[in-house]
């Protein structure tokens, strides 16, 4: 019998260690044993109700086929008109493309932009599915290390150093508001980076995914500065839609035929289904902003809670809904002081490791977007924790 064996490419990619303490406490739960989760950005909020009720009528009424691959011109007018209520930036119809969740979305930016063997920058802490999906597309991810004397975004000076020795950066993905430690970039940053990449022929994708869930004032679109930047956004988190893996793309006038033609080889579509509801969406903005209240109340509360358990080194948390804790003095790795947590106190946290391969296991992520109680009972349980 022939052995089969993953390819070397598939070999190298690591897990999603977010996911993998997710599915250990799924399992510690089917076992009859409580947790408190912390461990996964996801909204506990369903989509919108007027919008679950406009998925409901379009099932009805049927059928609900293929899209264009571009998808919904309803929805991407609705894109298009959304830029200029939030940003006062306008944006063309055909650069507007809806994908199956912003992860199609990053996979189909990297087959746009990148071939195998160039180089792309990659923040660390960053989210880890970034380098990971550019590892199985044989993509060089080039680590940048911020830290909080750079308030964790990225720098000239830091740029310059990933393309020492001659090693051209071909690639550079952002995130703003960022997972893992909410680190909003203002205006005058995302100008100096647009204008570095300009300058360097480098390639800029901007991760917007958590657009809207800010604390301090809305974040600043790429897309005000830079036409020739790849812009990703998703329903998934100030939409409250994850399951139903929706997003869209805003590319450079250069690629929207390159996306088209992926897109129709790829995935065909995002599906109709969401689509709709995602249309829908857009109308129930009071319900959406909400969430917000909810997150920031939840994050005053794992702030306060973690503070009282001695872990007060943490990342500012200006937007999205995690905060990047420091553990050096729990424990010298993340992974183990995680497991340790879920296994003892049925608390369930991401360790630092899937965001920063060099610096994580000093670091814990904490998500607030689930329910309070668990996030007080999480704190509470730490705090009495005996490591």
């Amino acid at each position: 019998m022939t052995q089969l064996a993953e390819s070397m490419r598939a070999a190298a990619v690591p897990p999603f260690h977010a996911m993998a303490m997710s599915r250990r406490a799924s399992e510690r739960e089917a076992h009859g044993h409580r947790v408190l989760h912390l461990e996964v950005g996801q909204p506990l909020t369903p989509a919108p109700q007027s919008a679950i009720r406009a998925g409901v009528e379009a099932m009805t009424h049927g059928p609900l086929g293929y899209t264009n691959a571009p998808g919904l011109v309803s929805l991407r007018r609705r894109i298009v008109q959304h830029y200029h209520e939030w940003y006062d930036v306008a944006i063309e119809l055909d650069r507007v493309m809806i994908v199956a969740g912003a992860s199609a979305g990053f996979s189909l930016a990297f087959l746009a932009c990148f071939d195998p063997g160039q180089r792309v920058g990659i923040l660390e802490p960053g989210y880890p599915c970034y380098r990971n999906a550019l590892l199985a597309l044989g993509v060089v991810p080039v680590p940048i290390p911020v830290g909080p004397e750079t308030r964790w975004a990225p720098t000239e000076e830091l740029l310059d150093e990933a393309q020492l020795d001659g090693l051209a950066l071909d690639g550079l993905i952002v995130a703003s508001p960022s997972n893992p430690t909410g680190t909003v970039l203002g205006v005058q940053t995302l100008q100096i980076l647009s204008t570095y990449c300009s300058e360097h022929s480098i390639q800029l994708i901007s991760d917007e995914i958590y657009h809207g869930i800010t604390y301090d004032g809305p974040a600043p679109t790429m897309l005000a500065g830079n036409r020739d930047a790849v812009v990703i956004n998703s329903f998934s988190k100030y939409f409250s839609m994850t399951g139903w893996r929706l997003g869209w793309i805003v590319a450079p006038d250069a690629l929207v035929d390159t996306f088209e033609r992926l897109q129709q080889n790829l995935y065909i579509c995002a599906p109709h289904i969401s689509q709709v509801v995602g249309l829908a969406a857009f109308d129930a903005q009071d319900e959406l902003d909400a969430h917000i209240q909810h997150y920031r109340s939840n994050r005053a509360i794992l702030l306060g809670g973690l503070a009282a358990s001695g872990i007060t080194n943490v990342a500012e948390a200006d937007g999205a809904f995690y905060v990047y804790g420091n553990v050096t003095h729990l424990a010298d790795d993340s992974m183990i002081l995680c497991r340790r947590w879920l296994d003892e106190l049925g608390v369930a946290s991401t360790p630092g490791l899937d965001f920063d391969t060099a610096r994580g296991h000093q670091w814990v992520r904490f998500s607030y977007a689930g329910s309070a109680g668990d996030i007080s009972g999480a704190c509470a349980q730490i705090g009495t924790w005996n490591p």
